[in-house]
């Protein structure tokens, strides 16, 4: 893609909560990018859920509101097609002026614990499925999206029902050309059990590459949600009454043979599998944070209301918080079943890839898997509210083997200043903040 031929183009990095933050720029800027043309105060990617600055913020008034660099990444240029101008997106991330990798910017705490892999030869495949709600958000209070075929609002789920996804065929088509427009590995589309609600799986690839295609997927299905008159919302839980959103990360790890480590070409799987596990069991109940990172999303994280809530782990079993599949030996894998639809996708996938090499590497042993129906077991638990998901954060060691000092300490001090914003709007307001920021 020649971005020289463009009038304009986007830029943008990802900030602590998955927002684009960045710029649009003349077509004359493409020769300038990796040159390190393009400025950003560091402070932008450490702003809250409503984009103000945190208070008292080392990365504010202390140091000036120094500029870093914003650099493109391997990803490249993106076509953006929920735009009425052709206007390519280049994806970036955030560097200082000596050209180190901002340690604020999530995306580089990614790749930091992408090279603890890399260091031993072997490279992470990864995938996601992810839940999101189609609503109607034209009034006072947030509404089920109506029927594009008679104009009536949507009353009961339609769990696997193929003629609720008829019924939006002409947003799911188009959002599988975005997808191929963008080079995103869109798989199955399903009707999921909320109202309104679908998900969408992503094709297995290299983890970086899986996180940026997330990352862009969920800007991608919010903007043609628009453009066909409704709302898609990756909140966790967008009605009290109805089922949540979530978000899986599969994954599996392959030597420098290409063979799959976790493969001991049986359904038990290999030592090293149970290591992994063993790490992500670990740092669950300290990485609620990441999992469950907004007011709305301890709404979700409630007993027996199909996200799991207890840190275990089971063999073929969708009750339990983390899930080996069945299915042939060669493609065994992980998937960690807890996250909301409202995360980080760079900030997910380092805290899980995080723990299972943490658990790799000092092998660790995990609890005995699970059987039965895990919402009834006594379980460690995730923290039960943001309070105390804060404060588990913060201080645990557990994530400070994960992320780095300066990633803790900007989340830390937003979630607090979001905690206390938040405090002040009325539980049945909350959605005005989150159903697009998320």
């Amino acid at each position: 893609m020649d971005l020289s031929t463009y009038q304009t183009f986007r830029v943008a990095a990802c900030d602590l909560n998955g927002r684009m933050r960045g710029k649009r720029v003349p077509g004359d800027y493409a020769d300038k990018l990796a040159k390190g043309a393009i400025r950003m105060p560091l402070s932008a990617l450490n702003v809250d859920i409503f984009g103000a600055d945190i208070e008292n913020s080392p990365l504010v008034f202390e140091t000036g509101d120094a500029d870093g660099i914003l650099m493109p990444t391997e990803r490249g240029p993106m076509p953006v097609p929920w735009l009425a101008v052709d206007q390519p997106l280049v994806p970036m991330a955030m560097h200082l002026d000596d050209g180190a990798p901002f340690d604020g910017d999530p995306r580089h705490a990614l790749t930091a614990v992408l090279e603890r892999y890399s260091r031993r030869g072997w490279s992470v495949i990864a995938a996601t499925e992810l839940e999101f709600t189609l609503a109607d958000d034209s009034g006072d209070e947030l509404r089920t999206v109506r029927d594009p075929r008679n104009g009536r609002r949507l009353t009961s789920p339609g769990v696997l029902s193929l003629s609720q996804m008829d019924a939006f065929d002409p947003f799911l088509s188009a959002l599988y050309q975005g997808c191929q427009d963008m080079g995103i590995p869109a798989q199955t589309a399903t009707s999921e059990a909320g109202i309104g609600q679908f998900e969408i799986t992503l094709n297995h690839q290299d983890a970086l590459r899986a996180a940026d295609d997330t990352w862009a997927f969920k800007t991608l299905i919010k903007g043609l949600a628009r453009q066909h008159g409704f709302v898609a919302s990756f909140m966790a839980k967008p009605f009290a009454e109805d089922a949540g959103n979530g978000m899986h990360l599969h994954f599996s790890v392959l030597d420098g043979e290409g063979r799959n480590i976790f493969d001991d070409g049986g359904a038990a799987g290999t030592d090293l599998l149970r290591a992994g596990v063993a790490g992500c069991v670990a740092a669950m109940p300290a990485s609620t944070l990441i999992f469950a990172p907004h007011a709305n999303s301890y709404t979700r994280l409630v007993p027996g209301a199909h996200a799991p809530t207890g840190a275990g782990w089971a063999y073929e079993n969708r009750t339990a918080a983390i899930r080996i599949p069945g299915g042939p030996s060669a493609a065994r894998r992980i998937e960690h079943r807890v996250a909301g639809g409202d995360t980080n996708p760079y900030l997910i996938f380092t805290a899980i890839l995080g723990a299972a090499i943490t658990g790799i590497e000092e092998g660790l042993h995990p609890p005995a898997p699970l059987t039965g129906n895990a919402y009834e077991q006594d379980l460690p638990q995730l923290a039960p509210d943001w309070q105390t998901a804060i404060d588990r954060f913060e201080a645990d060691p557990f994530i400070a083997r994960v992320f780095s000092p300066m990633l803790i300490r900007n989340l830390v001090m937003t979630k607090r200043q979001e905690l206390r914003l938040m405090s002040a709007i009325p539980d049945g307001e909350h959605w005005k903040t989150y159903l697009e920021t998320v």
